[in-house]
């Protein structure tokens, strides 16, 4: 695309001085906006994985009031310069915590609407609400909602692309959202929507632009996850695959989220990365792939140089927001600032300070306390058993008087320390508003289901947290079953829990929602860990320590 320009508007000089000047301005064969031979400068902005938190944490890192002073200040510098702006979301604004989840996560958007979004393709979290919601929060953005690949009846439900002009320079921005919406969001709400392969859905969309629209910048703002090399296990195919699906040179750059990385490589290889370390995108097919971690953490910053239809990217950061590390001070751990402290804009705090007043008055009730951390970190959870998901899993299972329980591990979204224990604890943990379900099966019926669900890849939301059964799990398959101490007995009926979101399909487990036995109990699942947690407190962690029941062969 690049040299292709680059030669159009060089045949065009050319043509033009050997006429004498003749071509009049509407006789123009080219029909881009920039000045031949000047630089110009634009900058990109990108976020990701918002995930709720427009407020600070309790550390005083993050937060949209300091990320609004930040990316002002940015703006203003590089106006100075004599540069633009671009603005990005990588999409998942919804569901994390819980002062966002109560109110819908207008907090968050009405901050994006403050801070100048240009534009946000849609992340599966944005699908964990019903679509009325979802209508809700793109009438409270001032800025559009892009995915390529979400279709409804037939028809795109999202605006494919925006077209942006920057000092000339037409920019178009493309939506990408995983096709690992389809099994990992919510089937009550998405059974009518269709997510196709955003990889095919790009390179159409592409060609239509290139003919119709001719932009100078081509970039996808994408919700598909950056995976080394493009290995995305269980996944649905990323960023990696997506940039190497299409024609080298076809997209400029890729702003992405979903798997939240800092995606700074080192070679071929994720760079060991530090906040306030430098950071180097990674680069496939020519095209330039970033990714902003997760949580507001930091804010991407990839500026670029743009000449006679080259754009080429001169530095790439990744800013801090305020976060701090741990160093010791006479002997005691104290946290500081890695860098420089960012202020917080006066008028995003003021006008989101009501919104977060409201949501801690309901949550900071304390129920309960336990004696050690009860670990649901992501990377931790999605490739082993833990204290967490089995405590999780035995609510469940007492609740519904179950043999046994499951847990998917991405239904599980925040570690809980030692001591006291809030309802906000248990709202971060258990986000989504899940029901108690449970189905009463065979034997049989159960060592099928398991060597489906079982068998799921770890590192993946689908890798199960089990408890009231040990097995074995070697070369796709299941075996040494035991429930309650006991060889499972494929003639015996035996009733196990799982979330209504698998229940009903979710994550790709068995439909199991027209089982003939299956029984939605009406009970939320955050409401039954909370009540379990009031009810059997304090916590002793050792109760729920994994101790060897699932083993990976």
């Amino acid at each position: 695309m690049r040299k292709k320009i680059l030669a159009l508007t060089t045949s065009s000089v050319l043509s033009t001085m050997i006429t004498g000047c003749a071509i009049q301005p509407t006789e123009q064969v080219s029909s881009h906006e920039w000045l031949q031979d000047k630089e110009y400068n634009l900058t990109i902005l990108h976020t990701n994985d918002n995930h709720g938190n427009f407020w600070k944490n309790k550390y005083g890192e993050r937060g949209m009031a300091a990320r609004a002073t930040l990316i002002n200040n940015i703006r203003n510098e590089v106006k100075a310069e004599g540069g633009s702006v671009l603005l990005l979301s990588g999409g998942d604004i919804n569901t994390g915590v819980p002062e966002s989840d109560l109110q819908d996560a207008e907090p968050d958007f009405i901050g994006m609407n403050m801070i100048g979004y240009d534009a946000m393709t849609l992340g599966n979290h944005e699908f964990d609400n019903s679509l009325d919601v979802l209508a809700k929060q793109e009438g409270w953005a001032n800025f559009p909602f892009i995915s390529a690949n979400i279709y409804k009846d037939g028809e795109r439900m999202f605006d494919a692309y925006k077209i942006f002009n920057k000092d000339g320079i037409k920019i178009a921005v493309i939506g990408l959202t995983t096709e690992d919406t389809a099994k990992i969001g919510n089937p009550e709400f998405i059974s009518e929507l269709e997510f196709r392969d955003p990889k095919v859905e790009a390179k159409a969309l592409i060609a239509e632009l290139k003919a119709t629209e001719k932009p100078d910048v081509i970039i996808a703002a994408t919700h598909m996850g950056h995976y080394l090399n493009g290995d995305n296990g269980s996944n649905a195919p990323g960023d990696v695959q997506l940039a190497r699906y299409l024609n080298e040179g076809d997209l400029d750059m890729i702003v992405g989220g979903h798997s939240q990385e800092p995606v700074c490589m080192e070679g071929a290889e994720y760079a060991k990365f530090k906040p306030g370390q430098d950071c180097a995108p990674d680069v496939q097919n020519g095209t330039d792939i970033v990714q902003a971690h997760e949580w507001g953490k930091y804010v991407g910053r990839a500026d670029y140089t743009f000449k006679n239809g080259e754009f080429t990217l001169q530095s790439y950061n990744l800013i801090p927001v305020n976060l701090k590390k741990k160093i010791k001070v006479d002997g005691k751990k104290k946290r500081v600032l890695i860098q420089d402290e960012i202020a917080q804009d006066p008028a995003v705090f003021a006008k989101l300070k009501p919104f977060q007043e409201k949501g801690q008055a309901a949550l900071n009730i304390k129920i309960g306390q336990s004696d050690g951390l009860l670990q649901g970190e992501r990377n931790i959870v999605r490739n082993n058993q833990t204290n967490l998901g089995r405590l999780i899993a035995t609510a469940h299972m007492q609740r519904a008087k179950a043999d046994f329980a499951m847990m998917n591990s991405g239904g599980v979204r925040a570690s809980i320390e030692a001591g006291n224990i809030t309802y906000k604890d248990v709202l971060t943990v258990q986000p989504f508003g899940n029901i108690i379900t449970y189905v009463d099966m065979t034997g049989q019926d159960v060592m099928d289901y398991l060597n489906v669900v079982g068998t799921k890849s770890r590192d993946s939301g689908a890798y199960a947290q089990f408890v009231g059964i040990s097995m074995t799990i070697a070369n796709n398959k299941v075996t040494n079953v035991e429930i309650a101490g006991k060889p499972l007995d494929t003639a015996a009926t035996y009733r196990f829990t799982i979330p209504s979101f698998n229940a009903a399909g979710g994550d790709g487990y068995p439909n199991i929602t027209a089982h003939p036995a299956f029984v939605n109990t009406g009970y939320v699942d955050a409401e039954v860990l909370k009540d379990y947690i009031q009810e059997n407190s304090p916590i002793n962690v050792s109760d729920f320590a994994p101790r060897g029941e699932i083993k990976h062969l």
